[in-house]
C-alpha cells in the first residue's frame, strides 16, 4: 500500500508539472504534454444540420470558435463556442446568400476566416474566395478565383491563401471551364494570382504513362484537370495539389508561383495477397480476396509532412466517378466486353458473387482501341499513401489495411464492397511530441483511423475510432492552441450533420 501511494502522489506530482508548465506559455506546449495518440476518445459533439450539414470545420484559436459548413437546407456557416470541448455551442450563423455562393470548404489564420464559395448562379463561371474577421465575422474582402473553389487553406505562415478549382463540366458536358490552382497573396491587399494547366498538355503521352488520366470526352487538356485538395508544406514555399479525376498531384512553387510538375500516381494492382479486396456486395460474407483488377489512386485530401528535411505528401485514395446528367463513367464489370484471350474466364468471374458488381471505370481498359477490355481499371485503391514530395514516387500504401481494421472494427460496411470499399476520404498530419501521427478518415465505415508515421516507410497502427455518419473533415488542434491544453481532434461528418470532439490521454 505504500509503495501504491507513493506511485499516486508522483504521478499526481508530475500531472501537476505538467499543468503548471502548460499554463506558462504555448512555445514548448508540446514537449510538455506527453500525450498517447493511440488512446483518442469522444469527449464532446454538437449536431450541426442534417445531411450535409457538418462538412468541413476550422478552429480559431484566438476566439476559440469553430467555424463549420452548413449545405443542408442553408447557406451558411455555424459558429460554434468551443471554450468546452465536452459542451460545445452553436453562437450564431455567418450568412453566405448575399455572396451569391454556396461554401465548399473553410480554413482559419491569425484571426481571419477563409470560406470557399462556388457560383450559385453558374457553377461553372468563376468563384470566390471570401475573408471574415474572427472576431465578429465582419467581411474583409472577396476574391475572385476560377471555377468552383473546392478546398481552400492557409500556409502556415500566413501569407498565402490557396483553393483548388475544381472546374467541373455542367450536366450536358457543353461546358467545362478549365481546372485550376489559385495563390492570394495576403500581404499584398489579396492580390490573386491563377494557374492553369495548359503549358502540360504536351506532356500527356509521357504523363499517361504513369497512370495520369485525361477522359475521352475533355474538350482540351486544361479543361479535364479537376483540382480537389490542397496542402501547403511547413515552410510555405511548397504546395501538392490533388487532381483527382485525373489520378494525379501537381506541385506547386509558392515563391514563383508556378507548377513544377504533375506526378501520375499510377495503379495498385488488387492480385496480390497483401492488396486482397472484398470485391462484391452480393457474396454474403466480407473476405479479402486476390482479383485480377487494377485501381486508380484518384485522392480525394492530401496532407503533408518532412523528414530530416525531406518533403512528404499522404493521399486519401477514394476514387471518383465523373458523372453530368447523361454522362457516367462508371459501369458494372458484367454488363461489359472482354477480351477473349486475356480473359477466358469471363463468363465466371462476371457472376455476381465474384467481380460481377465492381464499378469500372468504363473508359480505361480497352489498350488496343478495339472495343473491349484487355485491363479492369476501378476507382480508387483503398488506401492511403506516402509519396516522395520531389520525385512522386511512391513510399508506403498501406495496401488492404483499412478494410480489414475497419472490419475488425466491425464497421466494415460491406454494400460498399462492389465500389470503393471503406472509402478513405479525408487525411490530416499532426505533431504529437516527437512523433508524426496520420488521421485517415473513411467516409463508408464511419471511422478514423489512427496511425504513427514517424517513419514514412513503415507506419504504425495505433487506433480506430467511431465517428458521425460519412466523416468528411477532420481537424487536429494542437495543445498548444487547445481550450483544453491538450491536443483535440475535431471530425465532421456530412452524412448525420454531426461534429464529434476527440482527446486523447496522457502518456
Amino acid at each position: 500500500m505504500k509503495n501504491f501511494g507513493i506511485s499516486v502522489v508522483a504521478a499526481l506530482l508530475l500531472l501537476t508539472s505538467c499543468e503548471k508548465d502548460s499554463a506558462e506559455g504555448s512555445d514548448n506546449q508540446e514537449k510538455v504534454v506527453n500525450e498517447n495518440a493511440a488512446t483518442f476518445a469522444e469527449i464532446g459533439s454538437i449536431m450541426i444540420g442534417g445531411e450535409g450539414a457538418a462538412e468541413i470545420s476550422a478552429y480559431d484559436e484566438t476566439t476559440k470558435k469553430l467555424f463549420t459548413v452548413n449545405n443542408s437546407d442553408k447557406n451558411q456557416i455555424d459558429v460554434v463556442d468551443l471554450t468546452d470541448p465536452t459542451n460545445p455551442k452553436k453562437l450564431t450563423a455567418i450568412n453566405l446568400a448575399t455572396f451569391s455562393g454556396a461554401s465548399n470548404s473553410v480554413a482559419t489564420h491569425g484571426g481571419k476566416l477563409a470560406v470557399a464559395l462556388e457560383s450559385t448562379i453558374d457553377k461553372q463561371a468563376n468563384g470566390k474566395v471570401v475573408v471574415f474577421n474572427t472576431i465578429d465575422n465582419s467581411l474583409v474582402k472577396e476574391i475572385t478565383v476560377g471555377s468552383l473553389p473546392d478546398m481552400v487553406t492557409f500556409s502556415p505562415d500566413g501569407k498565402w491563401l490557396m483553393s483548388a478549382n475544381e472546374g467541373e463540366p455542367n450536366a450536358d458536358y457543353s461546358v467545362d471551364p478549365e481546372g485550376s490552382i489559385s495563390i492570394i497573396d495576403l500581404t499584398n491587399n489579396y492580390t490573386v494570382t491563377t494557374l492553369g494547366f495548359t503549358g502540360f498538355a504536351s506532356q500527356l503521352s509521357s504523363l499517361r504513362a504513369k497512370g495520369f488520366r485525361i477522359s475521352k470526352t475533355a474538350k482540351s487538356f486544361s479543361a479535364d484537370i479537376e483540382p480537389e485538395y490542397v496542402t501547403i508544406s511547413e515552410d510555405s514555399k511548397t504546395a501538392w495539389v490533388t487532381l483527382q479525376e485525373n489520378n494525379g498531384v501537381a506541385k506547386v512553387d509558392l515563391t514563383s508561383k508556378t507548377i513544377t510538375a504533375i506526378f501520375g500516381l499510377g495503379y495498385k494492382d488488387f492480385n496480390s495477397t497483401a492488396n486482397g479486396i472484398d470485391i462484391s456486395d452480393k457474396d454474403g460474407s466480407i473476405v479479402f480476396s486476390t482479383w485480377k483488377v487494377k485501381g486508380m489512386f484518384m485522392p480525394d485530401a492530401i496532407a503533408s509532412y518532412a523528414v530530416d528535411g525531406m518533403p512528404y505528401f499522404i493521399t486519401a485514395n477514394e476514387g471518383d466517378a465523373r458523372e453530368y446528367g447523361d454522362y457516367a463513367d462508371v459501369k458494372r464489370l458484367a454488363k461489359m466486353t472482354f477480351d477473349p484471350t486475356i480473359f477466358p474466364d469471363a463468363a465466371t468471374f462476371k457472376a455476381e458473387n465474384k467481380m460481377g458488381r465492381l464499378n469500372l471505370i468504363s473508359t480505361e481498359g480497352d489498350t488496343d482501341g478495339d472495343g473491349d477490355l484487355d485491363e479492369l481499371i476501378c476507382f480508387g485503391a483503398r488506401s492511403f499513401t506516402i509519396w516522395n514530395g520531389n520525385t512522386g514516387n511512391l513510399v508506403f500504401d498501406s495496401k488492404n489495411d483499412m478494410d480489414k481494421r475497419s472490419n475488425d472494427f466491425g464497421t466494415y460496411d460491406d454494400k460498399r464492397s462492389d465500389d470503393k470499399g471503406s472509402e478513405p476520404e479525408s487525411v490530416v498530419v499532426a505533431k504529437m511530441g516527437s512523433k508524426n501521427i496520420l488521421f485517415v478518415g473513411l467516409e463508408r465505415t464511419d471511422t478514423v483511423v489512427v496511425y504513427d508515421i514517424t517513419n514514412p516507410s513503415a507506419p504504425i497502427y495505433l487506433q480506430s475510432i467511431k465517428t458521425g455518419d460519412a466523416p468528411e473533415g477532420l481537424l487536429f488542434i494542437p495543445a498548444s492552441k487547445s481550450p483544453t491544453k491538450r491536443s483535440l481532434l475535431v471530425v465532421s461528418s456530412e452524412g448525420d450533420g454531426q461534429v464529434k470532439i476527440f482527446q486523447p490521454n496522457l502518456n
